[in-house]
């Protein structure tokens, strides 16, 4: 039998966790939850289990600083998030797993699968310097960069980091802002992203350039679908598929 605890700041969330692990991993017993990370904290140095189910993005404790308080580190962590991209990235290297919220229950058995292959395997404690290490370098190598938008009548010099995607519109370009706005350029998709940083964006689409860090949710499908954090939708070609699979690790 496999411990697991859970933390997450959203009660819904570890609800419907529960659930999955109830229903599609019998080999798991759930010791506890919370919802509160400070109090996660003496419970992980005492009843050390077997797995923890962290959520990053929480508002009083993010899950970083969490592991950082920690003393008991013997256990797999698996990320429950839709994470910055370069800080996934750094977890994969270093055998940690992760899961995009919502949770596909495919991809839960894959995680426990790994995890109880891993039971005498090495545990976040014998990686977890190398782990913070990696996604600070990540971090760094992501810092914005300033973009300069040709439009009709200016130059409006924006964040690489602030723009959500990029949608072909003839010979036109819209770039579709994190506040929303949407300028137009009047030159082709292939021109307009000559000037993006290759490890930020990726195609998905003859049509559709996109942040990879604003990528919340993937549909699958014949080519599939994503779901952006601004709640817009982007076709995934079949041609793009793959290699966006690829870079999200989904298998």
């Amino acid at each position: 039998m496999i411990n697991a605890l859970i933390v997450d700041d959203e009660l819904s969330a570890i609800e419907s966790l529960k659930w999955e692990l109830d229903n599609f991993c019998s080999q798991v017993k759930i010791i506890d939850t919370f919802t509160n990370p400070i109090e996660a904290i003496s419970a992980i140095n005492y009843l050390k289990p077997d797995v923890v189910f962290l959520d990053i993005e929480m508002p009083e404790l993010d899950g970083f600083q969490l592991l950082k308080k920690l003393n008991y580190r013997s256990f797999d962590l698996i990320i429950t998030t839709a994470y910055n991209q370069y800080a996934i990235q750094a977890f994969k290297e270093n055998a940690i797993d992760y899961l995009l919220k919502p949770v596909d229950p495919d991809e839960l058995i894959k995680s426990m699968d790994r995890v109880k292959k891993n039971r005498s395997g090495k545990h976040l404690g014998d990686n977890i310097e190398k782990i913070f290490k990696n996604i600070i370098t990540k971090d760094m190598q992501s810092k914005p960069n300033k973009i300069p938008l040709a439009l009709s009548d200016r130059i409006v010099m924006v964040q690489d980091t602030d723009i959500v995607y990029c949608k072909s519109d003839g010979n036109y370009t819209h770039v579709i802002m994190k506040s929303g706005k949407d300028y137009l350029l009047s030159k082709s998709l292939k021109n307009s992203i000559e000037l993006l940083p290759d490890s930020q964006f990726i195609r998905v689409h003859k049509s559709f350039v996109v942040n990879i860090n604003y990528i919340s949710e993937y549909m699958r499908g014949d080519g599939g679908e994503i779901i952006l954090s601004n709640k817009d939708n982007i076709p995934v070609s079949r041609t793009h598929k793959a290699k966006l699979l690829e870079l999200l690790q989904i298998s």
